[in-house]
């Protein structure tokens, strides 16, 4: 039925599943991860402000849901969008790249969403990277003086630049990976550069067009990392309402196997993907509603809430603590 091959079709995209990469590149991959993962926790620590908490939530929460909706492209072929530029954009990098090891590691632990040991060069390729993109190539280029550019055509050309460099640099990662584990350079990097450089283009749209929306409606949010007066609270409600209704679109994505799937069925190597060791949520299902479109939904619901809780978590425990009174 139509709602099995969604539920087949929902996972992998630029995740790599375990069994493509060597376990010594896996967990070699795991070094730059912590270390960039390390630092961020140290920079958004020292300047986490209370406020800018429920938008680091709201942010988590869309981005996971966004990545459940695939998109057509030609051939055949879908993609997803990635999100890391458009975090970094709003949040700054590290918050940013915060942001994007919570989804990208929530979707392996819960719902078998990428390999377990493969995570650590997921979170680089698809967060580490992209945030980095979007916090230090596009974010000074659309704020200076502590105010976001009223130039609509600039916000729109940068944006959606970068979104597509975003991509493009992360499929180059992932390319790079499977050829350290011995596929060949010849065809993998034609092959998912090729591709990627469509999904690209979709990556950029959508980019440009979250950020334009923000400069519209809010550009504050885009100046600072702390939102003004009463928006806080106004601002995670709405986005939860977004990004709950973003998740329950989730049956209706694209049947058409992602960019990475469909590389590797193209050539040969989609058979080294390995199960999970355990199955929690798996390919964004209840196990017991079966592959239907209600049990997607409720998947996705769940991991907007386990998303919004984790990032919550993640702000208490980074949360600067004033000096004790003597």
């Amino acid at each position: 039925m139509w709602w099995q091959w969604i539920a087949e079709q929902i996972t992998l995209g630029l995740h790599i599943p375990d069994g493509f990469l060597h376990a010594p590149v896996a967990l070699l991959w795991w070094l730059p991860t912590i270390i960039a993962v390390g630092i961020a926790t140290r920079a958004v620590r020292q300047s986490l402000d209370e406020r800018a908490v429920p938008l680091m939530g709201v942010m988590a929460a869309f981005i996971f849901a966004a990545q459940m909706l695939n998109f057509p492209i030609a051939g055949g072929t879908s993609g997803h969008l990635l999100g890391g530029t458009f975090a970094a954009i709003v949040l700054g990098p590290w918050a940013g790249m915060i942001v994007m090891t919570c989804v990208i590691a929530l979707q392996a632990i819960l719902f078998q969403d990428g390999g377990i040991v493969a995570v650590g060069a997921n979170i680089f390729n698809m967060g580490i990277a992209t945030a980095a993109i979007g916090g230090w190539l596009a974010r000074p280029l659309l704020i200076r003086d502590g105010a976001v550019t009223e130039n609509r055509l600039w916000i729109a050309i940068v944006t959606a630049g970068a979104g597509w460099v975003s991509v493009m640099a992360a499929a180059a990662l992932t390319s790079a990976q499977l050829v350290l584990s011995d596929l060949p350079a010849a065809i993998v990097f034609p092959a998912m550069l090729g591709v990627h450089a469509i999904i690209g283009i979709g990556e950029g749209l959508i980019t440009a067009a979250a950020v334009m929306f923000l400069a519209s409606t809010r550009p504050d949010l885009l100046a600072s990392t702390t939102p003004s007066g009463t928006s806080s609270s106004r601002i995670a409600a709405i986005g939860v309402v977004i990004a709950a209704i973003t998740a329950a679109f989730a049956p209706l994505a694209s049947p058409d196997p992602d960019g990475l799937e469909r590389v590797a069925e193209d050539f040969g190597f989609l058979d080294r993907a390995t199960e999970a060791p355990y199955q929690l949520l798996p390919d964004y299902t209840i196990p017991w509603l079966g592959e239907t479109p209600l049990s997607t939904i409720i998947a996705g619901l769940i991991g907007v809430a386990v998303m919004i809780g984790l990032i919550w978590g993640i702000s208490r425990l980074l949360r600067v603590q004033p000096p004790a009174r003597s």
